[in-house]
């Protein structure tokens, strides 16, 4: 919803465009303190090498 509320979007596509880039960063940028200063991707890959 952060992504949605916040932007204005011209078009469809350019709203899949712009979602797109959004999940990229959400999913593969994006650090969290509660996942150890890691990204959600990095996290789950490390836990994976780990186990």
């Amino acid at each position: 919803s952060e992504f949605l509320y916040i932007n204005e979007f011209e078009s469809i596509e350019q709203f899949k465009q712009e979602l797109s880039t959004y999940i990229d960063y959400y999913n593969h940028k994006r650090i969290k303190a509660k996942l150890k200063g890691m990204s959600p991707v990095q996290y789950r890959t490390h836990a994976q090498q780990v186990a």
